[in-house]
């Protein structure tokens, strides 16, 4: 039977930017082999399964596959399926609600909708899971994986480490802007320095010229990703780790991540940490999603 999809671009408000994802509607049936099949023949980093919800309080089960594997969490995702059904269930002539509840293996992830003139164009989600920091890696090991120098490497606030709020990374702060520019994946490094400690992706980061702004990569060649346009999960470990950081300060910390402008897909997350007695309380992560294709997939 024919299955329903709809391509976004996320994490921008213009075509062609952002990271694209395919949201397949019509799902349910579907085996695990024909999902990662599907998934691996759109070739975006990630692509979506939206099914009926197995709790009726919540608006839908979502599977997220890689070209390779599933995952139990992503940003850009959710933020994408968000915005489809959005519009699914206007045409349909449903009342949209503020948010949506997605069922996913991490867990429950709320996404608010953003409706400016009563048109859901963006969402932001809050992740599944408080964050976790785990292995750490040495300095020339960071380096390797990214082709760059140990001197391009920062730890004045942290030294690379895996972080998660719903699906981990490798963490990685950078020295200057020119680093994250010229930085690249070895796959080869990689595969050596990751499966150890239970990654596949290096989320490298440095501080933005302007207050609050930070700019990123992420390269995941062993997910057959040499580098993602704009990785909300990434991003939302990345904003929790800082914010748990002793001098980080109490309250609401608001942050903007710049992604994909090295690899010509430009993108923005939009993010949101509440820091209370010394702990991450929350970690929301945002952006923009415009719809791009549509079609039928014939399985």
């Amino acid at each position: 039977m024919p299955r329903r999809y709809v391509t976004v671009d996320v994490f921008t408000d213009q075509a062609f930017g952002g990271n694209p994802l395919a949201v397949v509607l019509d799902a349910e049936g579907l085996s695990d082999a024909q999902m990662q099949a599907i998934a691996r023949e759109f070739g975006y980093s990630e692509s979506t399964f939206v099914l009926p919800p197995r709790d009726a309080a919540n608006t839908a089960r979502v599977r997220i596959f890689t070209p390779t594997r599933e995952v139990p969490f992503a940003g850009h995702p959710n933020v994408g399926t968000a915005v489809v059904l959005a519009r699914e269930w206007t045409r349909a002539g449903r009342a949209v609600p503020e948010y949506f509840v997605f069922e996913e293996d991490a867990g429950r992830v709320p996404v608010a909708l953003k409706k400016p003139a009563d048109v859901v164009v963006a969402a932001e989600l809050r992740a599944p899971e408080r964050l976790s920091v785990g292995a750490t890696v040495s300095i020339a090991d960071a380096a390797a994986c990214l082709g760059l120098a140990v001197s391009d490497i920062c730890i004045d606030d942290h030294v690379p480490c895996v972080a998660s709020v719903g699906l981990p990374f490798l963490i990685v702060e950078l020295a200057s802007r020119d680093a994250l520019r010229r930085a690249s994946a070895d796959r080869g490094v990689h595969a050596r320095v990751l499966p150890p400690i239970d990654v596949d992706g290096v989320y490298a980061y440095v501080r933005g010229a302007n207050a609050g702004e930070w700019h990123a990569r992420m390269f995941a060649p062993l997910d057959a990703m040499p580098e993602d346009p704009a990785t909300g999960s990434a991003s939302a470990a990345m904003i929790a780790l800082r914010t748990a950081l002793p001098n980080a300060g109490e309250g609401e910390h608001a942050w903007q991540i710049r992604q994909g402008e090295d690899m010509g897909r430009p993108s923005r997350l939009l993010g949101r940490t509440m820091r209370e007695s010394g702990e991450v309380a929350s970690v929301h992560v945002g952006g923009g999603a415009v719809v791009m294709m549509e079609g039928a997939l014939h399985v």
